[in-house]
């Protein structure tokens, strides 16, 4: 994208053209002002417009430029961090909540593509949490007692089906999480900001928000064309991609950037496929560096981890994955990789997202520490709700919170990328 061979990789060679879209070339008038196109945005386009609201999106790049389309492309249940932990970081009410919206999230997201008719390879046949060693194989019996108290449809698998359903006898177990699945990432955004604009949403691209100010009935969005947007409400949707240089409040400043790449394999053969993943589950493990591993619908191999294709980066992660790759699956040995791409991942202190109003009539969800897809459509959902008046700011998923910058923000992006290097280059030795 751009011309970016690595920001995109495969999802841009095989994802449906996006809706013809222009640049802001005039001034306009709107109820609702979105500042950025990924699946927050776009989902709350979406939901707006289908209640006859008048809606902006305005994007700096491409639909999807940021996280929504370079991401793994796993349609997760909840986040990172244990059902337990995140009832006590956030309380009963928050925490039981957010557990319950984005435990139906995945559900919610296969719902959207059905009613639209979204061509993006959604395939809603769970996930495995793949454990590595003894302490992996207790961290997910410990997830699936959480969900379970929950009443989640997960399951702990033997070693031995984790064997037949993964291609590989290096886990020990997996949690099988029947509400998730797989999806085109780049695809679905695509497809979800069609949805938005044949239900009414003006959708610019190239168009990159300045600043924005406070007017006698709103808000005035100010582009650097030299155009503006007069809105009653505004979204900043903007969340890893959040630009540092502009004026807009500092989303940028708490989010640390951790980078993740995938690698594409070669469309595989009628053997091979049977043997990785035949239940097209999508899978990563439970190591640090984690390692992740799904199947397009050309039944080529997405193959990732932690770390950065650029400099040294991008021979050490790519001799790691081939590596990995043939440790975990010796039959592949000798499969070479067509596609190799990465973006970044926001993360913040507590692995949680974040829901902050730096204006009367201000609104921004961030922070989704990996798992944007679910989340970020279910947060676009509930932002529509607050702006509609069917939901108050204290009926939403997330607690109000201030945006508070992130501690050492650039030694732990350095240590990120520099340190998955050094994992890389040491580890999966045949």
């Amino acid at each position: 994208m751009l011309g970016d061979k690595k920001s995109h990789g495969l999802w841009e060679a095989s994802a449906p053209t996006p809706p013809a879209t222009a640049p802001l070339n005039e001034d306009l008038t709107v109820d609702v002002a979105i500042i950025g196109g990924g699946y927050t945005g776009c989902s709350t386009g979406l939901h707006l417009a289908r209640n006859g609201v008048s809606v902006a999106v305005l994007e700096g790049n491409e639909i999807g430029f940021g996280g929504s389309g370079r991401n793994v492309g796993l349609v997760n249940a909840g986040m990172w961090v244990q059902p337990q932990d995140v009832l006590k970081e956030l309380g009963d009410v928050y925490g039981n909540r957010l557990l319950t919206q984005l435990g139906a999230g995945p559900a919610y997201v296969f719902e959207l593509v059905n009613r639209y008719n979204m061509q993006c390879e959604a395939v809603p046949n769970g996930t495995l949490h793949c454990a590595v060693g003894q302490s992996g194989l207790e961290e997910i019996k410990a997830r699936e007692a959480q969900w379970k108290a929950l009443g989640a449809p997960v399951e702990v698998l033997s070693a031995e089906e984790t064997a037949r359903r993964t291609g590989t006898n290096a886990y020990t177990g997996a949690l099988l999480d029947n509400r998730a699945g797989t999806i085109q990432p780049l695809a679905y955004v695509r497809e979800l900001s069609r949805a938005a604009i044949q239900e009414g949403v003006k959708l610019y691209t190239h168009t990159r928000v300045k600043h924005y100010e406070e007017s006698s009935d709103g808000y005035v969005v100010r582009t650097e064309n030299g155009h503006s947007v007069k809105a009653k409400w505004v979204v900043l949707a903007t969340n890893a991609y959040s630009a540092e240089d502009s004026n807009l409040p500092k989303l940028r400043e708490e989010l640390v950037h951790l980078p993740y790449f995938n690698f594409a394999t070669k469309p595989l053969s009628a053997e091979q496929k049977a043997r990785v993943l035949p239940g097209r589950e999508g899978a990563w493990d439970t190591c640090e560096i984690l390692t992740s591993f799904r199947f397009d619908q050309q039944d080529r191999l997405v193959f990732g981890s932690v770390g950065a294709l650029r400099g040294m980066g991008s021979t050490i992660h790519k001799d790691w994955a081939k590596r990995a790759m043939y440790k975990l699956f010796p039959f592949l040995k000798g499969v070479e990789f067509d596609y190799e791409w990465f973006g970044m991942i926001g993360m913040t202190p507590n692995n949680l997202p974040r829901f902050h109003m730096p204006g009367k009539r201000v609104i921004s969800f961030s922070g989704y520490n990996g798992r944007g897809i679910s989340p970020g459509t279910v947060f676009g959902r509930e932002i529509a709700r607050l702006i509609l008046g069917e939901v108050s700011t204290s009926e939403m998923p997330l607690p109000l919170s201030d945006i508070d910058e992130a501690s050492f923000r650039g030694v732990k992006e350095l240590y990120y990328e520099v340190g998955s290097q050094v994992a890389h280059a040491a580890t999966a030795r045949l």
